[in-house]
């Protein structure tokens, strides 16, 4: 199954959480072809992922002015150091949306590379027309210790969870995160599609572990009709499964 086909693709789609975010909007656009990445935060440079990159404070021109090799099109605002860009406000994205006739595809937070997060106070950023949000985490996070090491914002998870720094994350605890109103569902639209992404599927333990994960969601949200169930390493069929 292509990802598309998994994870929507119309419209402006952000991706939050953590555990393959950039792999995701990247594969996106490489099977969509003609679609935009942009971010409302920083992202790594990107140049290699997309048919080319405009940093510009006028996203909605260099939509317009974009050529046939361009595609899929990466927009920012800057090159803010040596290995990042910069992204845009909410509300620049959202014009962005409302001129662009193809898909919007959004990074919306941060995670500094951990496998696993919880938003901060002035996370994630999402703009007001977002069609849909999708919620990710690295099933690989299930049976490690809640920490620094391995989660960004672990203090954000204990706040939505109750378990402790050092405590071990269950299926249960990954669910509670990616469905509450303050993790995986914060400043997310009421009449967006919300599909959790759960990433880093690479055997069959992990494929068990990801669906007690889906389970756990089923049973704490009534938002979500899917859970999409990857292994984003996997260029050629990155779907595992969408249960």
């Amino acid at each position: 199954m292509r990802l598309t086909e998994a994870v929507p693709s119309e419209g402006t789609v952000c991706v939050v959480g953590a555990g393959g975010k950039k792999s995701l909007l990247y594969t996106l656009a490489r099977d969509l072809h003609e679609a935009v990445v942009t971010s409302t935060v920083r992202i790594p440079i990107f140049d290699g992922h997309v048919g080319r990159v405009v940093a510009t404070e006028d996203p909605v021109t260099a939509l317009a002015d974009a050529q046939p090799d361009d595609w899929p099109l990466g927009l920012v605002r800057e090159q803010d150091r040596k290995d990042r860009y910069r992204g845009y406000d909410v509300e620049t994205v959202a014009e962005l949306s409302e001129a662009a006739d193809v898909p919007v595809l959004v990074k919306a937070d941060g995670a500094r590379g951990k496998l696993f997060k919880a938003p901060g106070d002035l996370e994630p950023m999402i703009p007001a027309t977002t069609d849909a949000v999708c919620p990710m985490v690295s099933v690989q996070i299930v049976g490690q210790a809640l920490s620094d090491l391995v989660v960004h914002r672990p203090e954000s998870v204990v706040d939505i969870t109750n378990m402790r720094i050092g405590g071990v994350i269950t299926a249960r605890h990954v669910a509670q995160v990616l469905t509450d109103p303050d993790g995986g569902l914060k400043n997310v639209p009421e009449d967006a599609t919300v599909v959790p992404v759960l990433n880093m599927v690479d055997d069959d333990d992990l494929e068990a572990t990801a669906r007690e994960v889906a389970a756990e969601i089923y049973d704490q949200s009534d938002r979500v009709d899917r859970v999409v169930l990857t292994c984003l390493l996997d260029e050629d069929d990155p779907v595992v499964d969408v249960v």
